[in-house]
């Protein structure tokens, strides 16, 4: 009981972490692609780091968050710098 309850409890801390983070990221804009994806790569590094080690798999996590973070934002600072012009 006690193993299922701390699971529990650190993916509601996971969870609470990633909208954070992405509350952040939305509103704070980019400006352009490369800041984009440098804020949206740190900001999947730290969520996929907190998913994957709910599994074990800490590394892989933050590897596979930063590679999701970076390219969403890349296409999130290009498109508001499109839309400043």
């Amino acid at each position: 009981m006690k193993t299922a309850n701390a699971r529990s409890w650190k993916l509601r801390t996971v969870a609470v972490l990633a909208a954070g983070s992405m509350m952040i990221a939305t509103t704070g804009g980019c400006n352009n692609a490369g800041e984009g994806a440098l804020s949206g790569g740190a900001l999947g590094a730290l969520a996929g780091m907190g998913i994957g080690s709910l599994f074990g798999k800490m590394g892989a996590g933050a590897a596979g968050g930063a590679i999701i973070g970076a390219v969403g934002g890349a296409v999130i600072g290009d498109q508001n710098q499109r839309n400043a012009r």
